[in-house]
């Protein structure tokens, strides 16, 4: 089986789609706003989707309070510094790194400017097949 989509709860579908199609490079696959907000997003490569969705019946966990091993979405990235640079000038926040792992990988969390955990990481030995 193949995963179809990761989805989570944020009070603002919308704008947080928006800005991972602005700086993260996805695009919407589908949008609706009833009957609740919802964005479906697939990577730059189709290869993978989000579901940012609000459901009022359930409550938007606190995400910048969570620990990111808890939870965090990772991407691939070739140039940390620069990507750094680029999400943070855009309303991300450093959380931790850059760093580099026993395995020679290199990683830095930062927050999405909603909380949310997003690692980037620049693999020594790539683990996926583009």
């Amino acid at each position: 089986m193949k995963i179809e989509h990761i989805g989570y709860q944020v009070h603002d579908p919308a704008a947080v789609a928006a800005w991972y199609v602005l700086h993260l490079g996805f695009s919407i696959r589908r949008a609706a706003d009833h009957p609740v907000p919802v964005r479906f997003m697939a990577d730059c490569e189709g290869q993978v989707m989000l579901e940012i969705y609000h459901n009022p019946a359930v409550t938007v966990p606190e995400y910048a309070a969570m620990d990111p091993l808890l939870f965090h979405i990772a991407f691939a990235c070739e140039d940390l510094p620069g990507t750094i640079t680029r999400l943070t000038q855009a309303g991300a926040t450093i959380h931790s790194g850059p760093e580099t792992t026993p395995h020679r990988d290199q990683i830095a969390i930062l927050r999405d400017p909603w909380g949310l955990a997003i690692q980037l990481a620049n693999r020594a030995t790539p683990m996926l097949e583009c």
